[in-house]
């Protein structure tokens, strides 16, 4: 079955390929196809839905969207939706020109951030699973079919920060994987081989919980 997938990150589309092996993963640029909709929503779940509705009413074929991104607990949930376009404390929902940051920039401030948030005793009150510097990537996954039809799973993957930069490790995954410490496996999220991360993280479980119903349609 022909899916799109509402996203210009070859990244997403790569893991995609590997969770759902059975259908035709395309995204926009496949397709020539400019696809750049303002990410407008509050949570995950809206801006998952803002993107596949908004390639749908393109292509009018089923879409996949997802919206994700790393929440760390010492800094309230941050940077959250704004994981991508996070530039440190002072533009924690991105910059006002719109410009972004290199992933090495976020990766420095946000593990500096979470230093000094601990450092000052500024910590949310919150369970902290993996202590204080815990934190859990979310990915809100929709399936849409149709203008009445569509299907929403909602997942986590729970880690820890490492304290330094130069601790960073790991080749695979993409974004802040090199600095998510994940302890059950006692690598950083980038060191998990594609079947090990596929298994446990945010968009594996995600996939999975929709894949029964893409087989449905």
């Amino acid at each position: 079955m022909k899916i799109y997938l509402a996203t210009g990150n070859k990244n997403k589309k790569r893991e995609m390929v590997e969770l759902l092996p059975d259908h035709e993963i395309v995204i926009p640029s496949d397709e020539n196809i400019e696809f750049d909709p303002d990410e407008t929503g509050t949570t995950f779940y809206e801006n998952s839905l803002i993107k596949a509705k908004a390639l749908y009413d393109i292509v009018h074929y089923p879409v996949i969207a997802d919206d994700s991104g790393i929440c760390v607990d010492a800094l309230g949930g941050s940077p959250g939706i704004y994981s991508s376009r996070y530039a440190g404390p002072d533009f924690m929902q991105g910059k006002p020109d719109g410009t972004k940051i290199s992933q090495e920039e976020q990766n420095i401030f946000i593990i500096q951030q979470t230093n000094d948030a601990i450092k000052n005793g500024n910590l949310p009150k919150m369970p902290y699973l993996n202590g204080p510097r815990s934190c859990h990537y979310t990915c809100a996954m929709v399936l849409y079919a149709g203008q009445d039809r569509l299907f929403v799973a909602q997942e986590t993957f729970e880690g820890a920060l490492i304290d330094d930069i130069n601790n960073q490790a790991g080749n695979g995954g993409f974004g802040y994987d090199p600095i998510v410490f994940f302890p059950e496996y006692n690598k950083t999220v980038a060191q998990l081989t594609a079947d090990e991360k596929n298994a446990i993280s945010h968009r594996g479980k995600a996939v999975r919980a929709i894949k029964g119903i893409i087989e449905q349609l």
